[in-house]
């Protein structure tokens, strides 16, 4: 079986919890809560897990919030190898405002992390002997832009495919080294790398598609909200409309998404069926509240009703 590893330099511990109404000032009483372990490649590797995926999560954390992040990684079951820095792990917040049914996201940036910190996990990344190396998330502070684009250089040089989920300068480093097998920016990431506004699901199909023909990457899926998303790939550009479904929460759909089409990828899907995993994956995680991301009996409803598309 392929084995899947997954990089998390800026994880967190992830909170969700309702409220019937936010305001400011007062005391606001939740009810609900829940935590989970949190940040872009520690969400992927839970969804895949739930797939039946062997995947081993590969973090940084620190202090006595990066104990918790632990247990809360092995209560998940997740094979884990922890990098130790010396600042704490981050706790992120999602609260579900039940009056309106709205959902606000409080998300700090992180810890500083040291340089010999994130040498040891680049490092420790080249040891790695997995079919797939899923890179997801933001840099936190201290941690070089060109990150990323690091081991999209060195990815030629092993039997490994590497899939990044970042935006901005991290993003754009990362495409200019070029040879990615699978990025996954939203359409405001995306259209904020190219520095142009795409008014159509074509037009960021062709957009994209500049960068598949240039070797930045083989499979760039562009995610659109409600719109649906994009995948451009050495086939042509596939636009898939989004099922419309109840939206309990955003939180971690993009990272269902990744994990969707990475799975699709290790069943021998070709691309056209790994972006309808996709697709399924995070139209499934948005079904449920908080940071609960998605289950397969949600994804295979929405996969079905996805139906083929080539």
């Amino acid at each position: 079986m392929h084995r899947v590893a997954t990089l998390t330099l800026n994880p967190a511990i992830d909170g969700a919890c309702e409220a019937e109404a936010v305001f400011p000032t007062h005391k606001i009483r939740t009810r609900a809560e829940r935590y989970d372990p949190g940040g872009g490649g520690i969400n992927v590797a839970r969804v895949l897990a739930r797939l039946g995926e062997v995947v081993e999560v590969v973090y940084l954390a620190g202090g006595a919030t990066g104990a918790l992040l632990d247990e809360l990684l092995d209560q998940n079951g997740l094979e884990r190898h922890r990098i130790a820095i010396h600042d704490h792990t981050r706790q992120s917040l999602a609260v579900f405002e039940r009056s309106t049914g709205k959902e606000f996201r409080f998300v700090p940036e992180g810890p500083l992390v040291a340089e010999d910190e994130w040498r040891a996990a680049y490092d420790h990344c080249l040891t790695l002997d997995h079919g797939w190396l899923v890179a997801s998330g933001s840099l936190p502070r201290g941690v070089p832009v060109d990150f990323y684009a690091r081991l999209a250089r060195a990815m030629p040089d092993r039997d490994m495919k590497l899939v990044v989920d970042t935006s901005g300068p991290a993003l754009a480093a990362a495409l200019e080294a070029g040879g990615l097998y699978l990025v996954k920016p939203s359409q405001g990431e995306f259209e904020a790398l190219i520095g142009e506004k795409l008014d159509t699901p074509a037009a960021v199909g062709e957009a994209a598609m500049q960068w598949v023909r240039d070797g930045r990457a083989a499979h760039i899926a562009v995610t659109m909200g409600h719109e649906g998303a994009v995948l451009a790939h050495a086939g042509g550009v596939i636009i898939r409309p989004a099922l419309q479904v109840p939206v309990k929460s955003a939180t971690g759909a993009g990272d269902s998404f990744v994990a969707g089409m990475v799975h699709g990828f290790l069943r021998g899907e070709d691309a056209a069926g790994a972006f309808r995993w996709g697709m399924a994956a995070g139209t499934a995680a948005v079904l449920n509240p908080g940071t609960d991301l998605a289950h397969p009996d949600a994804m295979r409803y929405t996969w079905s009703a996805l139906g083929d598309v080539r």
